[in-house]
């Protein structure tokens, strides 16, 4: 059905003819690429594995089932549409039916929005830890596609979501100076997959369940691959408990994590910074120096290796300090250690590409299942653009990725014996496109 039948915008143009512009085009989709979107999903079974934890709501017979809502909700944010009141015009997409299992033209529309809502708000905190549970299934299953890792690398970090009104959990953070919620979010150093993402009140310390998460993920991988898997974390200094360095060490994990800076630590790396100060005044170029040494603070029982950096520079001088059992020389390990920056960027896709932090529900645990379902998104494009990674394309954002490969006008026609989809012949994403068709995920 067209939106519009009726209304029109009238555009001046150079030519003699004006351009004339209404919603009538019938059975069009704006999102093309959708399909491979639906791909990736179907191979990995990921919003039937999610949608397994939604306690049923409905008494009477469902018009959708709980799977084809996960995934519409999900393929709609993987899209860019975050809002539940954006399926009001999305469910007649043909391409989005096609995609939740329905055929475009003769059969209904998919869900509208007080569905989805109610679907967000049946999850309770059982449910949400299982589906966490089924995230890190995954991670394990694709983790594991070419063979029995040796070494997993688990980047640890937490991110400020803002809050709106009276929602539970939404507590005022000082640090960050605004009410909020407080996620734990856990990331494969080397692949980038995402295992976890926890939400936590907005007043909660960025270390908080950390170890606990850290157990639960530490035992899964070491059953499915063996207890000499070696496993490193790193961490910004938000995590810098004696709970987290107790349980490494008594587990043999290695870690590296980042120390909030004290006087003790200003006084056992100044010698280092007086030395980096006269390199600056010497040479008039950026110093930096890294060195070690053993620091206990009082809620210790032991000493732990530090590695410190000093820096002198035209902006003046910075010292920054971490605390680690790995045995590595200071410059390997400090520019190890710094690597976690890439976390940073892959946060920055998680709440900027795929709105992460749209987290507008009154109910905690509802908020806690859109935290999962945007993790669900983001497995979805993350693992396209490793497709095409694979087959020589540049990394992009996924928001890039996005507006490249799946943000493409097209007209669906369902024909006796299949549905064609026809795209703009000049989109400049086609080689995305041949990419992809030509690897291992083509089409039958």
């Amino acid at each position: 059905m067209d939106d519009c039948a009726t209304t029109k915008t009238r555009f001046e143009t150079l030519t003699p003819l004006a351009l004339e512009v209404a919603f009538d085009g019938g059975r069009l989709t704006s999102d093309g690429g959708i399909a491979w979107l639906a791909e990736v999903d179907s191979e990995m079974g990921l919003c039937e594995a999610v949608a397994e934890h939604v306690t049923e709501w409905r008494r009477a017979r469902a018009r959708h089932s709980l799977a084809a809502l996960v995934k519409q909700r999900v393929l709609q944010v993987a899209c860019g549409y975050e809002d539940q009141n954006d399926a009001d015009s999305l469910r007649a997409d043909p391409l989005l039916k096609l995609a939740c299992g329905r055929l475009p033209e003769t059969e209904e529309d998919l869900a509208s929005q007080p569905t989805l809502s109610r679907l967000e708000n049946a999850v309770d905190a059982r449910g949400c830890y299982r589906m966490a549970l089924a995230l890190l299934e995954l991670y394990v299953g694709q983790r594991g596609k070419d063979g029995v890792p040796k070494r997993v690398l688990l980047d640890f970090d937490a991110t400020a979501d803002p809050t709106h009104g009276e929602q539970e959990g939404s507590y005022y953070h000082g640090y960050y100076r605004q009410h909020m919620y407080h996620p734990l979010l856990v990331f494969d150093g080397e692949t980038g997959q995402l295992l976890t993402a926890v939400l936590r009140a907005g007043n909660t310390h960025a270390s908080r369940g950390a170890v606990a998460v850290l157990k639960r993920i530490v035992g899964r991988l070491r059953r499915a691959w063996g207890e000499e898997l070696e496993i490193e974390i790193r961490a910004d200094a938000g995590f810098a408990v004696p709970a987290l360095y107790d349980y490494c060490e008594k587990e043999g994990i290695d870690y590296a994590v980042g120390l909030i800076t004290n006087p003790r630590l200003v006084a056992l790396a100044e010698p280092l910074l007086e030395r980096a100060q006269q390199r600056y005044e010497a040479e008039g170029l950026k110093a930096r120096l890294l060195a070690e040494g053993s620091y206990r603070a009082e809620s210790w029982e032991r000493k732990r290796r530090v590695v410190y950096k000093a820096e002198a520079m035209a902006e003046g001088t910075n010292t920054r300090f971490v605390v680690t059992n790995k045995t590595e020389k200071p410059e390997q390990l400090y520019g190890w250690y710094v690597g976690r920056g890439e976390t940073e960027n892959r946060i920055k896709d998680f709440k900027l590409a795929l709105k992460a932090d749209r987290l507008s529900c009154r109910r905690f645990w509802a908020n806690q299942f859109r935290l999962i379902l945007h993790a669900a998104a983001y497995w979805l494009l993350d693992t396209l653009r490793k497709r095409l990674m694979e087959a020589g394309t540049r990394r992009m954002q996924l928001d890039t990725l996005r507006l490249r490969l799946i943000k493409i006008g097209g007209r669906v026609r369902q024909l006796l014996t299949k549905v064609r989809l026809h795209l703009a012949s000049g989109h400049p994403g086609q080689h995305l496109w041949q990419a992809l068709a030509e690897g291992p995920m083509a089409f039958s």
